[in-house]
Order: C-alpha cells, then structure tokens, then sequence
C-alpha cells in the first residue's frame, strides 16, 4: 500500500473515532430521556433523531452548511467568537460522520436503557439512594454493554459515511478524503481498478469487525441482565 492510502485510512479511523466520541454523551442522553420520561413532544424528538437515516444524505450535510458553515447562524458564531471553522476540514468530516451515526447509536442505547428493570432502580431509591447514585449504580452499569454496541454501530456508520461528508466538508485530499471518498475519488480514474480493490477491502474488514463486536457485545448484555435477574 502507498502512503497516500495509509493516509487515507489513518483519516477515516481518526474521524470516525472522533465522531462517536464526541457523539456518545448525545446519544446516551437522548436515548436516556426517551426511554424513561414521557413528556408532550417526545414521538417528534424520536422522529428528529432518527431523520438522518431516512433523509438523502445529501439534504442532511446541505443543513449542516445552513446551520455550521461560516455564514450558519452556529458557525459563523463559532467563527467569529473563537476562530473555528468546521466546514471543508477534517473536525467537519467528525461532525457529519457523527451525525449520521447518531440514531443508531440511540436506538442501541435506547434498547438497552429500556432492558433495566424499573424495579432494580426503585429498590435502590427506597433504601436511600438519589436518583444520581441509582442511575450511576444500576441503570449506567447495565446499560453499558448497549452503550459499547452503539459505540461500535457508530464507528461503523462513520466509516462509511459518503454524502453528508462530500457536502458539507468536501473531497479534500490529506483533509476530509475519508476511505468512501477515496473509493469514489479512484473510481473516476481510469486504471485504478486495483487501487478500489485495496480500499474497498480494507472498509469490508473494519466495518465488518466493528459489527461483529457489536453483535457480540449485545449478546453480552442479554447474558448480563439474565444473570441479574
């Protein structure tokens, strides 16, 4: 492989590790706050969480720029106020990449919130405990195992991420040019059959390893709240 594909990758596994981490408290919360309230509004929060996966995402990194881009009501705010650009670098490629991979990081964490019983938590708050220490002590420890599913469905997702990234943060070679817009970048040259061959691999075995680890970390936590209960 050339340095310029090892580039590539190191890119696309910086980005996407950035993007579920800075992703991951969202989510959790947003998860946490469907899960367990009921409030007017919430069908329509649902639905806003989960519109990344139904709408083009084209249309989805197109809002990014409306919203994050310099002249964007946040992102020119961010620029102006502390000199940070998202848009066209690597940090706005995290940010797209993040924001498609939010719902199904929810739905895991949302799945797996909902799988700890009521009860335990009430146990725990008629002998004493706050509504902080049950959460830290029953509903955060066993929902961990969903948390790292979604974090891995997450890094997935990222991975391979295409059109909100391609809009919003360009194909910018060395910058933003994350392994799916390598792929499309060598696609259009001719001859370059061997070189797709290598990246579409290399995105197969990551992708696929991350959803076995996923797959394998839900069945954890099945095991986990069987043995508790």
């Amino acid at each position: 492989m050339s340095a310029a594909e090892w580039t590539i990758i190191s890119l696309s596994l910086k980005v996407s590790v950035v993007a579920v981490l800075v992703t991951l408290p969202v989510s959790y919360g947003l998860a946490w706050v469907i899960a367990r309230r009921r409030f007017p509004g919430r069908m329509l929060l649902d639905a806003l969480v989960h519109l990344p996966l139904v709408l083009p995402p084209v249309v989805t990194g197109w809002l990014l720029l409306i919203l994050l881009g310099r002249g964007g009501a946040i992102g020119g705010w961010l620029y102006e106020t502390f000199g940070i650009t998202l848009v066209f670098n690597w940090t706005g490629a995290a940010v797209a990449a993040g924001v498609m991979a939010l719902p199904l990081m929810v739905r895991a964490m949302r799945l797996s919130i909902e799988a700890v019983d009521r009860r335990l938590v009430g146990a725990a708050r008629t002998l004493g405990a706050s509504p902080l220490r049950a959460f830290l002590t029953i509903t955060l420890p066993l929902s961990l195992p969903g948390i790292a599913a979604g974090a891995m469905l997450g890094f997935a997702r990222s991975l391979g991420e295409f059109g909100a990234t391609i809009t919003f943060a360009a194909n910018i070679e060395g910058e933003t040019r994350t392994l799916p817009l390598a792929i499309y970048s060598q696609l259009q040259v001719p001859g370059s059959e061997h070189a797709v061959a290598r990246l579409a691999v290399i995105a197969i075995v990551l992708s696929l390893g991350a959803l076995l680890a996923s797959e394998w970390l839900v069945r954890r936590s099945q095991g986990t709240r069987a043995h508790v209960l």
